[in-house]
């Protein structure tokens, strides 16, 4: 207590919290000794960031475009994208609603699933996750089910070859004749 009897303030310096690693644009660098557990929280962020920027950067552009008008050129010199990759960026986010987006699939798993209907893409997000597929895997699924590279469902032959015909799993190009 002081001498007029109020509690005494005890003024400290701000404590400095120094981040155990730093970032630059082409680098991760350790600050200090990381035990395991610090380790791998480290990378549990980084790799949500890794996953998440697509997502994060095609609502913004998607949001300054509604708001001010199309605003690629300029998204691409703060960002560093070029235009193409961000117009895919806010394509692909435009096609998800929040509620379909899944953080169990990458952002490839989505940009396939992109061109599909809505309820398509429920049906292929859900079988994606129940069977862990992985994005070749799904591309072979919806090529085996008659999904083109647009999504359109391509039209089945009347008489399509038997099981007994040689056809490449992957691609289904004829291997007789």
């Amino acid at each position: 207590m002081s001498a007029s009897g109020s509690p005494a303030v005890v003024r400290t310096a701000p404590v400095e919290r120094r981040s155990p690693n730093a970032v630059s644009k082409v680098a991760w660098i350790p600050q200090e000794d990381l035990g395991q557990a610090e380790w791998l929280s480290t990378g549990r962020r980084l790799g949500t960031i890794g996953r998440c920027s697509q997502w994060w950067i095609g609502d913004w552009i998607r949001y300054g475009n509604a708001r001010w008008g199309e605003k690629y050129a300029e998204a691409a010199r703060v960002t560093g994208y070029d235009v193409t990759s961000l117009r895919n960026m806010a394509w692909v986010a435009a096609q998800f609603d929040l509620s379909l987006r899944s953080d169990k699939l990458s952002w490839s798993h989505h940009v396939l699933l992109a061109p599909l209907e809505v309820e398509q893409q429920r049906h292929w997000i859900e079988r994606a996750e129940g069977e862990r597929l992985s994005v070749a895997d799904l591309r072979l699924e919806l090529r085996a089910n008659g999904y083109g590279r647009d999504g359109a469902k391509a039209a089945i032959e009347e008489e399509s070859p038997g099981p007994e015909a040689d056809v490449c799993p992957h691609c289904g190009h004829s291997l007789s004749g």
